[in-house]
């Protein structure tokens, strides 16, 4: 899930309806609102938080280091300033990026992985026997081949390697595919995602790679 922060609703509905375009889930606060959150959130919540936009934010201030008491995600900031003053004093306020706009969403989503594969280069991939499932938005590869996945299979996917060896709930994996503000999108549709991912991973694995059970969730067999 990406969060964006900006006082203009009109800003912050139209990066959500970019972002679903690209089936990325995302949700838009107010500072004010951003605040409150940020300080009431679960830890859950934040686990689910691919990455922060910082836009205009009016008089109220945003700090990078609230966000960073709370989780590692990347902060970028949104700056409708071209200015060299304008983008350092963002940098000192400790984000992460500066991203001049206009931009097109599929540059956002790349520099954001960008910043997640350098802050963990180690975790970049992971392999599990036949598959190499990567963290930063590429197709994982079944014996070195790449297989295309939509894009929620694939965070599914990845999702699921990241907690490998442990059992995950319908819900945590909805938060983390759709986000934690989502409501018009029911949980069920993870069982869908699940099980088309499934049937794709068997036909190119000869074996069903994801263990599923009743009320206790999923994990990829290890």
């Amino acid at each position: 899930m990406i969060v964006i922060v900006d006082e203009r609703e009109l800003v912050t509905d139209g990066y959500n309806s970019l972002f679903s375009r690209e089936g990325v889930a995302s949700a838009g606060f107010r500072s004010r609102e951003f605040g409150e959150w940020v300080s009431s959130a679960a830890d859950e919540d934040f686990r689910s938080v691919h990455a922060f936009l910082i836009g205009d934010c009016g008089d109220s201030q945003v700090s990078p280091s609230s966000i960073r008491d709370r989780t590692d995600a990347p902060v970028i900031a949104l700056s409708d300033q071209h200015t060299l003053e304008q983008t350092l004093r963002l940098f000192e306020s400790g984000v992460d990026d500066v991203i001049r706009k206009p931009v097109h969403i599929r540059e956002i989503l790349a520099r954001i992985s960008a910043i997640r594969r350098r802050a963990q280069p180690e975790t970049s991939c992971t392999d599990i026997a036949d598959m190499r499932i990567f963290m930063d938005g590429r197709d994982p590869e079944i014996n070195g081949q790449p297989m295309p996945l939509p894009r929620r299979e694939r965070r599914i996917l990845e999702y699921l390697a990241s907690n490998r060896g442990r059992r995950v709930t319908k819900t945590q994996v909805f938060n983390a595919i759709y986000g934690v503000f989502d409501d018009e999108v029911e949980e069920n549709v993870v069982e869908s995602h699940i099980s088309k991912l499934r049937k794709k991973l068997r036909e190119r694995l000869g074996r069903d790679p994801i263990e599923s059970k009743r009320f206790l969730g999923y994990r990829l067999v290890i």
